[in-house]
């Protein structure tokens, strides 16, 4: 189940849902988020091998944060290019439908079975079976990561 909730101006996504990517790399997009994503939205390489969908208004309040990294860190200037570089504006098609460019279904290995989750003010994009493994990992640690997210304050 994929639900979104709309707070202030900011949306929050959340929720899991399974679709298939075709030959041509069209991807449905699930109803629920549809709306929140707007007709247009970013595509872009994520974390972890996945692809991140952000609503314009979102992309844009990352894009302004990026402006305060110093640009004379190697390592500030290699996350901006991560993102920007590959960054792909994507809009939805008359069945719900984005394109993913041949580049970005590379980078997260998008094949056929497809998942899209819901992560706060983003969508991910991610190869099932990556999805699977990562989800894995994830679960057999939580007890652990939950722990050290007080050092974040939470």
């Amino acid at each position: 189940m994929v639900i979104t909730w709309r707070i202030g101006v900011k949306c929050m996504f959340m929720g899991e849902f399974q679709h298939n990517i075709d030959a041509k790399g069209r991807l449905i997009v699930p109803a629920k988020l549809r709306d929140d994503l707007g007709d247009k939205f970013v595509v872009t390489k994520g974390m972890d091998g996945c692809l991140f969908g952000y609503p314009m208004d979102e992309w844009t309040r990352f894009a302004e944060k990026t402006k305060e990294l110093p640009l004379s860190r190697a390592q500030a200037r290699q996350f901006t290019r991560h993102f920007f570089a590959s960054a792909s504006e994507s809009e939805l098609d008359k069945q719900g439908r984005i394109n993913v460019p041949q580049s970005l279904r590379e980078y997260a290995g998008l094949e056929k079975n497809c998942v899209i989750v819901g992560v706060d003010t983003r969508i991910e994009i991610w190869d099932a079976t990556r999805w699977d493994e990562i989800n894995q990992v994830a679960e057999e640690s939580f007890d652990e990561i939950a722990e050290n997210m007080t050092e974040f304050g939470f």
